[in-house]
């Protein structure tokens, strides 16, 4: 699945990088604490969260994310999608709120990382 059907799923803006929608997602994370993202996010993922800070696009980057969906209509300031231009990192905002969003991404098929749920 790539970030041009998670654009079409969630109805989203592209805020910049609209030339990377091809690119694949292998899984779907939600936070709004980058030091989670830190722990449950790994390359080729794709980030969801309500935090505008210029630090989402710092974690992304350390990450090798695909992009960040910024949920609740948000949309960062302009050194934030600055930033995120320069490091090629797409953005996308999207007006719903994020348990809707991620309850439409794994109704589509877009999945999340495996955790042990029965340790």
């Amino acid at each position: 699945m790539t970030l041009g059907k998670v654009r079409e799923i969630l109805k989203a803006q592209v805020l910049c990088g609209e030339e990377n929608l091809n690119r694949k997602i292998s899984i779907v994370g939600a936070t709004d604490l980058m030091s989670d993202a830190l722990c449950l996010l790994e390359e080729g993922a794709l980030l969801l969260t309500g935090l505008i800070t210029i630090q989402v696009v710092r974690t992304a980057e350390m990450l090798d994310l695909v992009g960040v969906v910024f949920v609740r209509g948000k949309i960062p300031p302009k050194d934030v999608i600055d930033l995120a231009r320069k490091s090629n990192l797409p953005l996308l905002s999207t007006k719903y709120p994020m348990y809707e969003a991620c309850g439409l991404l794994y109704t589509a098929g877009f999945k999340g990382k495996k955790v042990d749920v029965d340790s």
